[in-house]
C-alpha cells in the first residue's frame, strides 16, 4: 500500500463535471463565447480556472469579463447545492483505503470545500485540501501534486494519485507518482475513457469498486 493517496475532487470524489460544464457553457455562450459542453469536457476538464480563462482569451480574442466569471461561480455553486452527489461508491473506498488521504484539485479552495461538504465527504479529508491556486503552475504541471506530498510529508514516489482527467494523469506522472485513472463519473463515456488510457496511467478503472481493489495492490 502507498504511504499517501491523493484524490482529485471533481469527477473522482464528486460527480460534478457534467453539472459544471453545462452551466459554464450556458454562461459563456450567453456572453458571446461560442463553446459547447462537449468542448469543455474534452479540452478543459482538469485545468485550473486561470488556465481556462487564458485559453478562452486567446481562442476568442478577448478575455472573459469578471462579471461572467462571477455569474458562473455563483450558478455552479447553486447547482452543486441542489444537484451534486458523490461519485457512486466512493465513500466505501474512502472508508477502506487504509492509508492517509488528501485532495489535490484544480478548483478554487471554496469550491473544493463546498463540494465535499454538500456530499458529506469533507470529514475524510479536512484539513488536507490542496488547490491549484496554491502553486505557480496547475495541472498538467506536477506542482500541485508535489505540493500535496510535501505538505503531507510523503515521498512523491510513495504516493498514488486518483484522477479522472488527462491533464491530471499527466501531472501525476510528471510528479513521479503512481497514477490510477477513474472513469466512474457521469461524464465518462467510452471515448473519454480511451483518452484516459492513452495518457498512460498504471490502470484505468471503470468503477469505484475496481478502484478500491486497485489501491490494495499498489
Amino acid at each position: 500500500m502507498a504511504d499517501l493517496v491523493i484524490f482529485d475532487c471533481d469527477g473522482v470524489l464528486v460527480d460534478s463535471e457534467a453539472i459544471g460544464c453545462r452551466i459554464e457553457a450556458e454562461c459563456l455562450q450567453a456572453a458571446g463565447f461560442p463553446i459547447t459542453v462537449s468542448e469543455l469536457l474534452e479540452d478543459f476538464v482538469g485545468k485550473s480556472a486561470a488556465t481556462c480563462y487564458a485559453i478562452f482569451a486567446e481562442r476568442f480574442g478577448r478575455p472573459v469579463p469578471p462579471a461572467v466569471e462571477d455569474e458562473m461561480r455563483a450558478r455552479v455553486a447553486a447547482a452543486f447545492r441542489a444537484e451534486l452527489q458523490p461519485v457512486p461508491g466512493i465513500r466505501g473506498v474512502l472508508e477502506g483505503v487504509g492509508a492517509p488521504v488528501c485532495v489535490a484539485s484544480s478548483s478554487e479552495p471554496a469550491r473544493i470545500r463546498m463540494s465535499l461538504d454538500v456530499t458529506g465527504l469533507l470529514p475524510f479529508f479536512e484539513p488536507h485540501l490542496y488547490s491549484a491556486t496554491m502553486v505557480e503552475h496547475g495541472k498538467p504541471a506536477p506542482d500541485l501534486f508535489l505540493h500535496a506530498a510535501q505538505q503531507m510529508g510523503v515521498d512523491p514516489q510513495r504516493c498514488v494519485v486518483v484522477e479522472d482527467s488527462v491533464f491530471g494523469i499527466e501531472a501525476g506522472l510528471a510528479a513521479g507518482m503512481t497514477v490510477i485513472g477513474l472513469s466512474a463519473a457521469s461524464h465518462c463515456d467510452t471515448a473519454y475513457r480511451e483518452r484516459l488510457h492513452k495518457a498512460g496511467p498504471s490502470c484505468v478503472v471503470p468503477t469505484t469498486e475496481a478502484l478500491g481493489q486497485a489501491l490494495l495492490t499498489l
